[in-house]
């Protein structure tokens, strides 16, 4: 079997395309994997570079598999589009990101870590939310129901 110098990953849902070439530029694998077979896969291949196309679970995926020792490199989607030479399915799709993350003037996104994907809102939520003194501060003649969001009270306090 020939060795795999790049793989273009293209995920989804359920079903991941896979489309990897060697040294040479010759295609050595195109297959699909299902979710629960993606890592396994990847464990049994020698370290290569991966490219995937950048989404909301994509920088899972790199760390995933960074972690198994391979070179994982995110790219926008619109910089990727370009490469498709025919119509648009999950195989071309992982052609082409093997063909972009070759190029070397291709932008790549950074993965970002766990702590980068959390919402930033819900660690500052309770900034954005004054307390009751605070809010008769602000505005003494603003009306009960409003500022205690509260219903069927005196309309002033």
């Amino acid at each position: 079997m020939q060795t795999i110098a790049t793989i273009g990953l293209d995920i989804a849902k359920s079903v991941f395309q896979v489309h990897g070439v060697d040294a040479a530029g010759q295609v050595v694998v195109r297959r699909q994997l299902k979710r629960r077979q993606v890592l396994a896969f990847f464990a049994k291949l020698p370290p290569c570079l991966i490219g995937i196309e950048a989404c909301a679970s994509s920088h899972y995926w790199a760390r995933e598999l960074q972690a198994l020792g391979h070179t994982v490199r995110l790219m926008p989607p619109a910089y990727v589009k370009p490469y498709v030479k025919r119509q648009k399915n999950d195989s071309a799709d992982a052609e082409a990101i093997c063909e972009a993350v070759t190029r070397p003037n291709m932008r790549f996104v950074p993965t970002k870590t766990v702590e980068q994907e959390l919402p930033g809102a819900a660690s500052h939520a309770p900034s954005f939310y004054p307390s009751a003194d605070v809010r008769h501060q602000l505005n003494p003649r603003t009306p009960c129901r409003v500022r205690d969001r509260g219903a069927g009270r005196t309309p002033w306090c």
